[in-house]
């Protein structure tokens, strides 16, 4: 998928002209403009925080599928999706989650594994 239309694009290359966060912003490059440094960096961290409070597998297994759908078709991704589900959704994370909910808390999940391995076939966790 094309980041920028291409006559936007076009337009940068050709004129060197710089975009403002404004347009940045309404064409999707950018989620939010902040006024200064100091409240970015807040802003940011407390979306990092609300990510850190999710379930790392679900995490990791969004960004993968997010990342596949960008350059593959609706229906492979459907697929792609069905085989991740049932592959990698793990009870333990589920019945945390919906404990944690009904129970007014915060979920207390299990990290992924940190350590890699290469393998022939590519990176395994370790």
């Amino acid at each position: 998928a094309k980041l920028l239309p291409e006559g936007i694009a076009k337009e940068l290359a050709y004129t060197g002209r710089r975009m403002s966060a404004k347009e940045a912003k309404s064409l999707g490059l950018v989620n939010q403009i902040f006024p200064d440094k100091d409240s970015m960096l807040r802003g940011v961290m407390e979306i990092a925080k609300e990510i850190a409070k999710k379930a790392p597998l679900a995490i990791y297994g969004s960004k993968r599928i997010i990342n596949f759908a960008r350059d593959h078709s609706t229906s492979d991704t459907l697929d792609y999706i069905g085989i991740w589900n049932a592959s990698m959704l793990q009870q333990e994370e589920i019945v945390e989650a919906m404990n944690a909910n009904r129970e007014e808390r915060e979920a207390d999940f299990v990290d992924l594994p940190s350590k890699r391995k290469q393998m022939k076939s590519g990176l395994i966790d370790q």
